[in-house]
C-alpha cells in the first residue's frame, strides 16, 4: 500500500493510494483474545486487506495520566499482520478517558443551555480547550512514536466523526478562543462592528473582550454576521484540533496516509485547512439511516445524493464505515438490508467515488449504546449471509480495482456545492426558503431517476468537463468565481443561475445594488426589481421552517395558515407550471431571450426564465425556486438541446446507472436497487467485469444485481 502526494482538492481527484482499501473497523478490545486468530483467518478468507481500530480506546492506550500501555493492540496487530491484514490506527480523541475529565473538568463541552457535558458518552470534550489539545497531542505523539516502525501499521484516521454527535460549544474556552479568532480576522473592533451590523439593535462592542457567543434566542435573534462567524470559528477550531495530530503523524512517518471519517458534516469546511491537511477524506455511509431521517425518495436515491455530496468536497474518497446490516442506538433502529442489498449498497458507493471501503463493523458489540448495530459476523460468532456478501463484494473489487483506481465519476450536469460559507449563510437567515442544497436536490433527484450523470461541483473546480452547471441560490457570490463561469460558458457550457444568487456579501449584508450584482448580473443579463415569498405546496405559511429553538412566535393555539393563497404560475413552452417559495420580478437586457413568462397575477406576461447567448454557450436565469415540474421543463428546453442525455435510454424504475472514467478507462455501473428482477434494455456493447461475459442490448438483472461494464 503506497502513498503518493495528494493532488489539490477537487471533485475529480482520485485517492492517492495504489491499492483499494478493503476491510472492516475492528474492536479486539471487545472480545476475549481467543477470538483473534479466528477473526484474522476469516478476514483473510473474505479477501480483506485492512482493518481500522483504536478510535475509542484512549483509556486502554493510557490507563492513567502518563502511563501508556500498548500491549493489547500490539498483540492484536501482530495476529492480523501475520494473516496479511494491515492496520489503520485511529487517534482515540473522540472519547477522552475518565481520569482526564475528572482531573481537568474544564475540557468538557457546554451546550447552548449552559449545561456542561458529563462523562459517559462520546465527543463530550471541547475541541477548543487548550487542555484537551495538549493531551490530544500527547497521546498522538506516544502512539505515533510507538508504531512508527511497525510494518503492519499503514495509516491513520484522526479522531472519529468529528462534530457528528455535537458541533457547538458554549464553554469558557470556546468563548475565549472565539474572541481570539475574531481578533485575527478583523484586527480592529470597528471592523467587527461593521461586519456584524453593530448599529442595528445597539449590538456594537467597545472591545473584543466584550464579545459573547451567539446563544440562540437570548432573547431574540443574533446578527447573521455574528452567527456566521461563530460557525466559521467552529470549523476553524475543528481543523486546528485535527492539525495538531496531523503534524505529529506526518513528522513521525511521512509514508503513512492520513484521513478522517465524517458523519453528519456539521461545522467542517472541507475546502479549507481541514481537507487540505489530509491525504483524502473518508465518509461513513449509512443509506437507510439517512432515509429514516430525511424521508426522501427511498434509501437508494438518498444514498446516491449523500455520496455525490461527499464527493463534491474532496473528490474520490474512502468509506471507513459502510452499513452492513441493521443499525441502532437506543433512540432509533434502521431497516435491515435484504439478501444482496448490502453488496449493492457497497457497489453504489464505489460507483459514485469510493476508492476504498470498510464494512461497519466486524462483529456487533454485546454491551454499550450500540448493542443492536450489526456487523459482518453475528453476536454468536457465526458468519452468515452478511459475511458471504462481504466476501462476494471483495471478489468484485479484486476483479475491477486495476481498472477502477485512477478513474473519477463522470458528470454532465453539475450543481454548485461544497461551499461552507453559502451553506452557513442560508442557516443564519433562511426566511422560510429551501437551502441551496435542498433546491439542488430536486435537480439531482430528477437526474438520478432519468439516469443523467449529475453531481455537486464547487465553482473553483474544473468546469470544462460539464455540459451544464446550476447555481442554486448561493446568496454569497465571490467575484473571483465569475470569470470561471464566463470561460465555461464561452467554451460552450450552459450556466443556470437560480433566484437570490449573489444577494449578500461576505459579511451577510445585503448588497447595495440590484441583484445579482456586479459581473454576475452582466453575465446573466438580468437585474431583480422586486422579490416576494410564496407558500410552498402543503406548507404552513410563515412558520413552516422555523427552528424548534426559535420559540419567539410559538403559539399552540395559532391556526394553521392557508397554503391555497397566492398561487403563482409561469408559462414554459406551452406548459402552465405552478411555482413555490419565491418569485422575482426582473428586468432584462436587450440581448436576453425570454424562455418562460409569468402567467398570472400582477406579474402576468413578465419574464420568469431567460436565456442569454455568450460565446458558444448560454446563461439561463430562473427567477424562482425549482419544483419537480420546472426541472422536467428545464430538461426538455435547456438540458436536452445542449446534449445532456441519460447514460441509458428508457431506464427502468429502480435501476441506478453511473459512469467512472479516465483517459483510458470507462466503467459503466448498472445496479438494480429493487428486490425483484428487472429487465434493462439498450445496454452498450462491452464486457461485464463481474461475470466475465460480453454484454450488449438487454440483460435481466436479478434482485439487487449488478453489472460493471468495461466500455473500452
Amino acid at each position: 500500500m503506497k502513498r503518493t502526494q495528494p493532488a489539490p482538492l477537487s471533485v475529480w481527484r482520485p485517492i492517492n493510494l495504489d491499492d483499494f482499501l478493503l476491510g472492516v473497523p475492528h474492536y479486539p478490545e471487545h472480545v476475549d483474545e481467543s477470538y483473534w486468530q479466528r477473526d484474522a483467518e476469516r478476514m483473510k478468507e473474505a479477501g480483506f486487506n485492512a482493518v481500522r481500530m483504536g478510535e475509542f480506546a484512549w483509556h486502554i492506550w493510557e490507563p492513567f495520566e502518563g502511563k501508556f500501555d500498548f500491549d493489547l493492540f500490539d498483540r492484536a496487530i501482530e495476529v492480523l499482520g501475520k494473516a496479511g491484514i494491515k492496520t489503520i490506527l485511529c487517534t482515540p480523541t473522540a472519547t477522552p478517558p475518565r481520569w482526564l475529565t475528572m482531573n481537568y473538568p474544564e475540557v468538557l463541552r457546554v451546550d447552548r443551555n449552559g449545561r456542561r457535558a458529563s462523562h459517559g458518552s462520546r465527543q463530550h470534550c471541547d475541541t477548543t480547550s487548550p487542555v484537551l489539545r495538549q493531551h490530544s497531542r500527547r497521546i498522538t505523539s506516544a502512539m505515533a512514536e510507538h508504531y512508527k516502525d511497525n510494518p503492519h501499521v499503514i495509516g491513520w484516521q484522526t479522531d472519529n466523526e468529528l462534530n457528528t454527535t455535537v458541533s457547538e460549544s458554549f464553554s469558557d474556552s470556546a468563548a475565549l478562543a472565539f474572541r481570539n479568532y475574531l481578533r485575527h480576522r478583523y484586527q480592529t473592533i470597528n471592523d467587527l462592528n461593521f461586519a456584524w451590523g453593530g448599529h442595528f439593535w445597539a449590538t456594537a462592542y467597545d472591545n473584543f473582550d466584550q464579545v459573547v457567543l451567539p446563544f440562540p434566542m437570548a432573547p431574540s435573534y443574533s446578527s447573521p454576521g455574528h452567527v456566521q462567524d461563530y460557525h466559521r470559528f467552529l470549523a476553524w477550531a475543528t481543523a486546528a484540533f485535527q492539525r495538531d495530530q496531523v503534524e505529529i503523524l506526518r513528522a513521525t512517518n511521512p509514508d503513512w496516509f492520513i484521513f478522517h471519517n465524517l458523519g453528519n458534516l456539521q461545522d467542517i469546511d472541507f475546502r479549507a485547512e481541514f481537507g487540505q491537511d489530509l491525504d483524502f477524506i473518508g465518509f461513513d455511509i449509512y443509506p437507510m439511516l439517512y432515509d429514516e431521517f430525511r424521508r426522501t425518495n427511498g434509501h437508494a436515491a438518498t444514498q446516491a445524493l449523500q455520496l455525490d455530496l461527499c464527493r463534491s468536497y474532496s473528490g474520490n474518497f474512502l468509506v471507513p464505515e459502510q452499513a452492513s446490516g441493521l443499525g441502532s442506538q437506543p433512540s432509533f433502529t434502521t431497516m435491515n438490508p435484504e439478501p444482496g442489498e448490502m453488496r449493492r449498497m457497497a457497489l453504489s458507493s464505489v460507483a459514485r467515488g469510493a476508492d476504498g471501503l470498510m464494512f461497519f463493523r466486524w462483529r456487533p458489540a454485546h454491551f454499550g449504546a450500540e448493542i443492536y448495530w450489526m456487523g459482518i459476523i453475528d453476536h454468536d460468532d457465526v458468519p452468515r449471509r452478511r459475511y458471504q456478501e462481504a466476501k462476494q463484494f471483495a471478489s468484485d473489487i479484486h476483479k475491477i480495482k486495476d481498472r477502477l483506481l485512477g478513474t473519477s465519476v463522470h458528470m454532465d450536469v453539475g450543481i454548485a456545492g461544497a461551499d461552507f460559507d453559502n451553506q452557513e449563510a442560508h442557516k443564519t437567515y433562511p426566511i422560510g426558503l429551501p437551502s441551496p442544497q435542498d433546491d439542488g436536490t430536486l435537480l439531482h433527484a430528477h437526474c438520478y431517476r432519468r439516469g443523467i450523470a449529475c453531481g455537486f461541483v464547487h465553482p473553483e473546480d474544473d468546469l470544462s468537463r460539464l455540459k451544464v452547471f446550476y447555481v442554486p441560490h448561493w446568496v454569497m457570490w465571490k467575484p473571483e468565481w465569475t470569470p470561471k463561469l464566463e470561460a465555461f460558458v464561452e467554451a460552450g457550457g450552459t450556466l443556470i443561475v437560480g433566484a437570490m444568487t449573489g444577494t449578500r456579501d461576505i459579511n451577510n449584508h445585503i448588497i447595495r445594488e440590484q441583484a445579482p450584482g456586479g459581473a454576475l448580473a452582466k453575465l446573466c443579463g438580468v437585474k431583480v426589481v422586486e422579490f416576494g415569498r410564496l407558500t410552498a405546496k402543503n406548507g404552513d405559511g410563515l412558520f413552516q421552517r422555523m427552528t424548534p429553538q426559535a420559540g419567539l412566535y410559538d403559539n399552540p393555539n395559532r391556526p394553521a395558515p392557508s397554503s391555497a393563497e397566492r398561487i403563482y404560475a409561469l408559462d414554459f413552452a406551452g406548459r402552465r407550471l405552478e411555482v413555490e417559495h419565491l418569485y422575482e420580478q426582473i428586468e432584462i437586457k436587450p440581448d436576453v431571450e425570454i424562455l418562460a413568462r409569468w402567467s398570472n397575477r400582477f406579474l402576468e406576461g413578465e419574464p420568469a426564465v431567460t436565456r442569454r447567448k455568450v460565446g458558444k454557450g448560454e446563461v439561463i436565469y430562473v427567477a424562482t425556486y425549482l419544483t419537480p415540474d420546472l426541472v422536467e421543463a428545464l430538461e426538455e428546453q435547456v438540458l436536452s438541446p445542449r446534449g445532456v442525455s441519460p447514460l441509458l435510454n428508457d431506464l427502468p424504475a429502480g435501476i441506478e446507472v453511473t459512469l467512472r472514467s479516465s483517459e483510458d478507462q470507462k466503467l459503466l455501473f448498472v445496479l438494480n436497487t429493487l428486490e425483484t428482477p428487472t429487465m434493462v434494455r439498450g445496454l452498450p456493447s462491452g464486457f461485464d467485469l463481474l461475470s466475465g461475459r460480453a454484454i450488449s442490448g438487454e440483460q435481466e438483472l436479478e434482485a439487487y444485481g449488478c453489472l460493471i461494464i468495461s466500455l473500452d
